[in-house]
């Protein structure tokens, strides 16, 4: 037995309501900074991540971070009458998979796309579903359903000189979903600096987000920019995924050792990165924001260069030649390729050191490609590599000239993955065939008015066919539907065997010649048929209800 400490009585009054008053030093501890960054996008949460000390750049408190109706909020109407993600563990396969199958043997998930993809798209389409009730995010022109996509409580100011919030939005001209990018208190003060955004419209390339529309609005209570972008749901930046620092949750005040990025990961980046710039550079622009926060990563070492254009329109009083400008970006290439190799998003500022480790942890061949980048003038090089022309101008096609190695092998990877999508797709092929036999099946089943022996009120015209009848081809479906799904044991349990239904179905859909014993429910009569019979008769009584719908005017 032990005695119980007497409880102490909380008395409200004692403490008063915090109010923040600086945002001096570190606010929040380790813990809470590693669950900001490992953010989910399917729970709301208003835990600010950190507050930026006093040697960062002035930056903007957002106001979303801390926005009563989206903390503790459900992103949907009745949230808690129904489930608001779906059921992952139900597609998931459950026990050990089964090893030593025949040539001939699968199992029940050899059928479906696998788990894996099923399970991301469907994150994807719910990510791309998700709203605020009661949000007091204004609509935008013909574009509604504002959903904030920041998480971060700080906004950094030094990219575009203006505070930036992105939002997720539904068109109601065409029902799509795109990113909305907003600068706050941006005044457009000549005509032909939005129609700078009009030149991206025409690039249109794998590795660039999309940009639809530029256009300024007053909705926010300012007089803001709004650049309209294709929309990547559950999307991250190659800042999220490289340089983020999760605390060890064991000790505390270290940080977790960070991952070995594999050099086909980084020329997997390089091409998709200097392929952007040869449709932007081809087209006469500029990229000019190659940074990793502004570059997302929409699936597996899938990448595309974001907020494309939107210094075309901010400084477009004191632009820069072209030259200088796409100069500049392959030297930003090379700085976020050297960083992403260290892990250390400040890299390109001790660059021997950088280079050392490029030395021992890469090939030869990467780090020749790396200074050639980041170099102002080509090296002397006599190898097949981007440093060999010393006479040819430092341009991106001299660029995918010295690495058309790696792009072939690029190539070839991106050609497997779309081989193994392809066979992917051709199982859910086999599925949605099986689906409209199913379809069909059940439109023709238990269907009672069209029954021959029952009057249909308020028909007048002539009864229907006796094919509807309990001795016709109706009733020996119900018979077969049985036969497929009504199956019992010897005991009287049910067997529900996956095999057996995709079995029958197959051979329903091919038209088998294989003839089957099907017995009436109270075992009374017995008909043989074959798969090619019972075809014909599902045939001929579907376009029988087609008919008959036909006749109806519906």
């Amino acid at each position: 037995m032990h005695t119980k400490e007497p409880v102490v009585e909380w008395h409200p009054q004692e403490f008063q309501e915090f109010v923040p008053q600086s945002f001096e030093g570190q606010m929040v501890d380790s813990n809470a900074q590693a669950q900001a960054l490992g953010y989910d996008p399917f729970s709301a949460s208003s835990t600010i991540s950190s507050i930026a000390g006093s040697g960062h750049q002035a930056s903007t408190i957002n106001p979303y971070a801390q926005d009563p109706s989206l903390s503790g909020a459900s992103y949907y109407q009745n949230a808690a009458g129904f489930q608001t993600s779906p059921a992952y563990h139900l597609y998931w396969p459950v026990g050990p998979q089964p090893t030593g199958l025949l040539a001939y043997q699968r199992t029940a998930h050899d059928f479906f796309i696998p788990d894996s993809v099923r399970e991301d798209l469907q994150k994807k389409a719910e990510a791309a579903r998700q709203v605020v009730p009661n949000s007091s995010i204004p609509p935008l022109e013909q574009f509604h359903s504002l959903f904030c996509l920041d998480t971060s409580a700080q906004k950094n100011q030094s990219l575009f000189g203006y505070s930036s919030w992105v939002y997720k939005a539904v068109s109601a001209k065409d029902g799509n979903t795109y990113a909305l990018r907003r600068l706050e208190n941006f005044r457009l003060t000549n005509e032909t600096a939005i129609r700078a955004a009009q030149a991206w419209k025409r690039i249109l390339n794998g590795s660039v987000v999309t940009i639809h529309e530029a256009f300024t609005t007053r909705a926010f209570g300012d007089s803001s920019l709004i650049i309209v972008t294709d929309y990547h749901p559950n999307s991250k930046t190659l800042a999220e995924e490289h340089f983020k620092q999760i605390p060890m949750q064991r000790f505390h005040g270290r940080q977790a050792a960070l991952s070995h990025v594999p050099e086909q990961t980084l020329w997997g980046y390089i091409v998709q990165i200097a392929s952007a710039l040869k449709a932007i550079h081809g087209s006469g622009l500029a990229a000019r924001l190659i940074t990793p926060s502004k570059i997302l990563l929409t699936s597996k070492n899938r990448i595309r260069l974001n907020a494309c254009g939107i210094l075309d329109v901010v400084q477009h009083e004191n632009m820069r030649s072209l030259s200088e400008l796409q100069a500049e970006d392959l030297l930003h290439l090379g700085r976020l390729i050297l960083c992403i190799a260290n892990n250390n998003a400040s890299a390109h500022l001790s660059m021997q050191k950088s280079m050392d480790y490029i030395t021992r942890s890469y090939t030869a061949r990467l780090k020749e490609c790396l200074q050639w980048l980041l170099n102002p003038q080509p090296t002397q090089s006599t190898s097949t590599s981007p440093t060999a022309p010393t006479h040819v101008q430092k341009d991106i096609d001299t660029f995918l000239g010295g690495i058309a190695d790696q792009m072939a092998t690029v190539l070839d990877s991106e050609l497997h993955a779309q081989d193994t999508l392809t066979n992917t797709l051709a199982r859910e092929l086999e599925s949605s065939r099986l689906v409209r036999l199913l379809i069909k099946l059940n439109f023709i089943n238990e269907r009672p008015e069209l029954d021959a022996s029952q009057h249909v009120p308020g028909s007048t015209g002539p009864p229907p066919s006796s094919m509807w009848a309990e001795t016709g081809e109706r009733y020996y479906l119900k018979l077969f539907r049985d036969y497929v799904f009504h199956q019992v044991d010897a005991i009287g349990h049910p067997i529900t065997n996956l095999a057996h239904v995709l079995d029958c179905l197959n051979k329903l859909d091919a038209g088998s010649d294989e003839k089957i014993a099907l017995i009436s429910r109270d075992e009374q009569n017995v008909l043989v048929v074959s798969y090619r019979e019972l075809k014909r008769g599902m045939e001929s009584s579907f376009q029988d209800l087609i008919r008959v719908g036909r006749g109806s005017g519906k």
